[in-house]
């Protein structure tokens, strides 16, 4: 590529560019595309001139600072040079960057796309800010669902009908998510935080057991002996399974356990995240009934960590919950837990396949 800006300041083809020219004025600066980042409208600028993009910062004035430190704390002098210098106007450098993001919910922010866009991928080096969050299910561009890092579609999880009984609730979840990012959850106010509401999901309402019958795979005899290991490993039993049984019947085994807290969210995957997003929602919207069934479910262990976790709720929602609680133990038989739903049998056969605990995780 070659172009000539001002007298003398000739980009030669891989030749780099005049650090005077760079200095006042990018002779080329595309415009960001919708919902752009910083980091990577930077990275598309700098591969005009042949540099890395810390290289077109450093010519900016700006040494020693990462574009990825940039879109989460740009400052209102560093927004005006970057401007300046592209030609651009400070809002529009502005609207690249995470402001809008509180800092507790920037550890959030993911250095490059967690999920893909099939839509997108047509212009792969332009990454979009939602994307890097982790309760972004549908692209903001093109509004088609979005995809985990290795291209497998939600449906290939749960089928077409379960996603669309839980879009409604998954998008009233990214609308919490979202408003408690941004610190101005006011429904929080009142009533459980986020945060809370996480711990309350991570936190185990069972002890750990190996598979059920009905989450194993369809194996033959050589295979259950070839996988024992997998077979009895124990699988940490969270309370989000209760709160989404969805996600319980058909996320693949070894997928189920999340992380405690807000880094269950912070490191998920699209699915995890998903079924997250669905628990928040019914949370928000009834946590007397989903507590109570969680408790209700939960063995003597898992109902002390939980119990531990309402602490920290408003005491009336306690009493509440201590009442469903006891109207759910009444309708049941003596020494008998409330029946859950029924787990799906998976239909694939493996039973040529040596090892399975790869083919069980998203």
């Amino acid at each position: 590529m070659g172009f000539r800006g001002r007298q003398d300041d000739l980009v030669a083809r891989g030749g780099g560019v005049n650090a005077a020219a760079l200095a006042s004025l990018l002779p080329v600066a595309p415009r960001p595309a919708a919902e752009e980042r910083l980091s990577s409208w930077l990275s598309r600028v700098a591969g005009i001139y042949g540099l890395s993009a810390s290289a077109l910062l450093d010519h900016f004035g700006l040494a020693g600072v990462s574009p990825l430190t940039l879109e989460q704390d740009l400052s209102a002098g560093q927004g005006a040079l970057i401007a300046a210098r592209a030609g651009l106007s400070a809002s529009t450098i502005d609207a690249m960057t995470f402001a809008t993001l509180a800092p507790h919910a920037r550890v959030m922010i993911a250095p490059s796309a967690r999920y893909f866009c099939p839509l997108c991928a047509q212009t792969p080096a332009i990454g979009r800010k939602d994307a890097a969050l982790p309760w972004t299910f549908w692209c903001s561009v093109h509004g088609v669902r979005l995809r985990g890092r290795d291209k497998r579609p939600m449906q290939s999880f749960l089928p077409e009908s379960v996603l669309e009984r839980l879009d409604p609730l998954a998008r009233r979840g990214v609308a919490r998510l979202a408003a408690w990012a941004e610190e101005r959850d006011a429904v929080g106010e009142i009533d459980p935080p986020v945060p809370e509401l996480l711990r309350f999901l991570t936190t185990p309402y069972r002890r750990p057991s190996p598979p059920s019958l009905a989450e194993q795979p369809r194996l033959s005899l050589e295979a259950r002996r070839a996988n024992h290991a997998f077979l009895t490993r124990p699988i940490v039993r969270q309370a989000l399974l209760v709160a989404a049984p969805e996600y319980d019947r058909f996320a693949p085994v070894l997928a189920k356990p999340v992380r405690p807290g807000l880094a269950a969210l912070a490191c998920g995957s699209l699915l995890q995240n998903y079924a997250l997003a669905v628990g928040v929602a019914r949370l928000t919207e009834n946590p007397v009934e989903h507590a109570a069934a969680a408790l209700a479910a939960a063995d003597a262990e898992g109902e002390t960590n939980l119990r531990r976790i309402l602490r920290t709720w408003p005491s009336a929602t306690r009493r509440r919950i201590g009442v469903e609680l006891r109207r759910l133990t009444d309708a049941q038989p003596a020494g008998k837990a409330p029946r859950r739903r029924r787990l799906q049998r998976s239909s694939i056969n493996y039973a040529r396949v040596p090892q399975i605990s790869a083919r069980l995780v998203p």
